[in-house]
């Protein structure tokens, strides 16, 4: 098993998801079972996704996950938009949380570009071995 917590990746995660909640906090009371539970849902699973992959048995599954994790970064990315349009808090402390974002999402995308290189690397290692 690998040790997610030492990965940026996750460590940016967490922090993402720290400033989520301090962003909500802000938002309208009338939108706790709102938005507000959907976007911490939503910040909380990228982090949560990146150390779920850690604990597969190969680069394929961990992806996968790293997969989910980027797409929860794009349902984060998408209701702070939506907090934008309806004003719910000052631009730019949603400004803040979407600089995190992108960086988040370019490293995700990286380190899953890095695990399908090692794949496919295994994969021709796997077919030499098995023609030879």
């Amino acid at each position: 098993m690998k040790n997610y917590k030492e990965l940026h990746i996750w460590q940016k995660g967490i922090e993402i998801v720290k400033q989520v909640y301090l962003l909500t906090k802000q938002f309208p009371d009338s939108e706790k079972f709102g938005i507000v539970s959907q976007i911490t849902r939503a910040a909380v699973s990228i982090p949560a996704n990146i150390a779920e992959g850690s604990s597969r048995n190969s680069d394929k599954d961990y992806a996968r996950f790293l997969q989910l994790s980027l797409g929860s970064a794009f349902e984060v990315q998408t209701y702070l938009v939506i907090a934008k349009e309806l004003n719910f808090v000052n631009i730019d402390s949603i400004n803040k949380v979407e600089i995190l974002l992108e960086e988040e999402i370019k490293m995700i995308h990286r380190f899953i570009n890095t695990l399908n290189k090692n794949n496919n690397q295994l994969l021709v290692k796997e077919k030499l071995t098995a023609n030879s």
